[in-house]
């Protein structure tokens, strides 16, 4: 039977996949292997994903956004959600979640696993409900069931809630908004019908033998996260985060790859402190959390509150943040609000990796700097996290390409415009000249997701997407 990535690592074996991520982070290999070894990092890559470019999430490597798609009852199809995997990686997202409740459930997965560069998780307890038809009807045997055929497809890791227990549920009494994970209502709801243990608790050690056999990678859901300003670490959030410690062990025991989810909606005050204690009681696993939002006022804009709750966990040591688009709260997210939550979070992943001195992660900004102050706009462009959105933002009012060359833009206008003031009064022998030094993005140290352009993977194994819908169009933006 194959190795996991964990496996491998403890018996000092540097793998294919490690050799890889080692390329995309200017790392050690070696430096890889350790950090898998201990924990410390995860790269989830299901033996059976083919079409993988493999990749790590832990805190000692560039921070790692994910973007969350998926059906629903009443809208989405196969087409709609294979446009949502391409945005989503076209756009920077490191890892996509299928969170699909809708129809055509295995249909839409496989193809997420044929035509996904980067990992897929899922949330098998999402399909167990739709099969059982209610939360009350799901067995253990189906949850192991519907675990072990989506392993068998390819999927490189799944949230489990297995963290919520029986006597966590009286703890949730006084919140303001109760349980706001699905996973976690769902086993709530479980639990309180047939008077037993989390199922999902129950079967654990079942639960890793299957993933030890296919090499899926733990993400420990967080059911009882905060969802809301008033509920944020609160006895019921931190007696769970303390079970996800219990089972974090376990997993590795069982030589099986580990990261564990976290909230939510927290204050800003308190976002380093959620993260400072999961490293301590998970014994530094990936963090892996969802924002956090930081306030709770701004539906149509969470994609905002989010990000600065995000940058701030990915600062205290998250390894990966979880996107929220600006339909969060209120509707299914479109093409649209894909690309606007992944650009929110690559911002806040990027600013993270520069506020930690990862070493390299500033060098996008100087290049853009000087491109910017050298009035180089084909070159700004180049080098935005959203080439399109910046091109389109500055022809909407000097389109012609005359203005390419122009020393200043809309904004200011050539009179008031304050590098072209600065450029002459040095030129004119008022101030000194700047250093001419110029950034070189060729021989940056920055691991890949901080150089320009995100998106971009070894994905030669991909199927054209002509072999789905007869369309002509790359698999994936930016293959190579």
């Amino acid at each position: 039977m194959a190795q996991t990535q964990l496996q491998a690592a403890r018996e000092g074996t540097v793998t294919p996949a490690m050799e890889r991520v080692a390329e995309r982070e200017n790392r050690d290999p070696e430096f890889v292997r350790e950090q898998v070894a201990d924990g410390q990092a995860v790269i989830p890559a299901n033996h059976n994903h083919d079409t993988l470019d493999p990749m790590i999430i832990g805190r000692e490597f560039a921070t790692k956004v994910n973007a969350n798609i998926g059906n629903s009852e009443t809208t989405s199809d196969l087409e709609t959600e294979l446009e949502k995997l391409h945005t989503a990686v076209h756009y920077g997202a490191d890892t996509v979640m299928d969170l699909g409740t809708g129809s055509d459930l295995d249909e839409i997965r496989e193809a997420h696993v044929d035509y996904s560069p980067v990992p897929l998780g899922t949330v098998p307890l999402y399909e167990a409900v739709k099969q059982a038809g209610r939360p009350e009807e799901i067995t253990k045997e189906l949850l192991l069931e519907i675990i072990e055929k989506q392993a068998e497809q390819g999927v490189d890791y799944m949230t489990i809630h297995a963290g919520i227990l029986a006597e966590h549920l009286p703890l949730t009494d006084g919140r303001k908004t109760g349980i706001v994970s699905r996973g976690g209502s769902i086993m709530a709801s479980w639990m309180e019908a047939h008077g037993e243990q989390n199922p999902l608790y129950q079967v654990f050690p079942e639960i890793c033998e299957i993933f030890a056999e296919h090499d899926v990678t733990f993400s420990l859901g967080d059911s009882l996260r905060p969802g809301c300003l008033a509920d944020a670490c609160d006895d019921a959030q931190y007696a769970e985060l303390d079970t996800l410690g219990e089972l974090t062990r376990v997993g590795w025991d069982h030589g099986v790859q580990v990261m564990v989810e976290g909230p939510g909606h927290v204050p800003m005050h308190k976002v380093a402190e959620n993260v400072e204690r999961q490293q301590a009681v998970c014994d530094g696993a990936p963090f892996y959390v969802l924002g956090p939002l930081v306030t709770d006022v701004a539906p149509g804009y969470d994609h905002i509150t989010s990000a600065i709750g995000a940058a701030m966990a990915a600062q205290a040591g998250a390894a990966m943040l979880c996107y929220v688009t600006p339909k969060e709260h209120l509707g299914l997210p479109e093409e649209e609000d894909v690309r606007d939550g992944l650009a929110a979070y690559r911002i806040a992943a990027h600013a993270a990796d520069v506020g930690t001195e990862r070493p390299g992660a500033r060098d996008w900004d100087d290049a853009l700097s000087e491109a910017r102050y050298a009035f180089d706009w084909r070159e700004q462009f180049a080098l935005a996290l959203d080439p399109d959105r910046a091109r389109s933002f500055h022809d909407q009012t000097l389109p012609g390409d005359n203005y390419k060359e122009a020393r200043f833009c809309s904004m200011c206008g050539a009179e008031f415009c304050s590098m072209r003031i600065d450029q002459d009064a040095r030129a004119d022998g008022e101030m000194d000249a700047l250093s001419d030094d110029e950034t070189d993005l060729e021989t940056s140290p920055a691991a890949e997701v901080n150089r320009p352009p995100v998106g971009t993977h070894a994905s030669g194994d991909l199927p054209p997407m002509a072999d789905h819908d007869g369309v002509d169009r790359p698999a994936e933006a930016g293959d190579d």
